[in-house]
């Protein structure tokens, strides 16, 4: 049955950075709610903090000030080790740079965040990689596929777990604009059919009004 109701509370966050002398803001006091199966674009110029929020809201970067709230669980409270083991379960991630691992096969980099876990491995990973149309190439390496097919691949680990909610920070930044839609179509779908909630970081505008809502975050706040 389809979850309801609010998934992600992120409420006041502030984080800032020093570089030499000077103090630079990059989230001033932003809150915001995401809900269950809800897929929302963030949008904004380079060095926004785009990546910075995302990463905030997924548990990975400490704010100095507000709180996260993840289906009920305070982010950032407990151990670091109860927070991996939330974002293990709970989360899939999809970066910009792919993150393979290169010595290991398609099939082997998918399989990574089921190993981690401790939990069976190839049937899922074969299943993932078949959800992305990449069935037939799950034995090559990484340096063996294109750009599209190693960020297909980073999408089919990202759901290996059956996370409740994908976090994607640019995952088209590195490739050219048809193949952009092709995932972006991708992520969607699976989302979309799987009820996933979806937070995908992006500057291109025309992508982002794919999504069920679009943010837009400039010197440090939403717009």
């Amino acid at each position: 049955m389809a979850k309801t109701g609010v998934q992600l509370i992120a409420c006041d966050l502030c984080r800032s950075f020093r570089i030499g002398s000077r103090r630079i803001e990059v989230l001033r006091g932003i809150s915001i709610e995401v809900a269950h199966g809800e897929a929302v674009f963030l949008c904004g110029a380079s060095g926004a903090g785009k990546t910075t929020l995302l990463y905030t809201l997924a548990g990975l970067e400490r704010p100095e000030s507000g709180t996260v709230e993840f289906e009920g669980r305070r982010l950032y409270n407990g151990s670091s080790a109860s927070q991996a083991r939330l974002r293990n379960e709970k989360m899939g991630f999809v970066f910009q740079g792919y993150f393979l691992l290169p010595e290991l096969t398609a099939l082997e980099n998918v399989s990574l965040p089921a190993m981690i876990g401790g939990r069976p491995t190839r049937k899922t990973g074969e299943e993932s990689l078949g959800a992305v149309g990449l069935a037939e190439r799950m034995h090559h390496l990484p340096a063996e596929l294109s750009g599209g097919e190693q960020q297909r691949v980073a999408i089919a680990r990202a759901l290996t777990n059956d996370p409740d909610i994908i976090f994607a920070d640019e995952p088209t930044g590195n490739l050219d604009s048809k193949t952009g839609d092709a995932i972006v179509d991708l992520l969607l779908n699976l989302a979309r059919d799987r009820n996933k909630t979806l937070l995908v970081v992006t500057h291109d505008n025309r992508l982002a009004a794919r999504g069920d809502r679009q943010l837009h975050i400039a010197d440090g706040v939403l717009q």
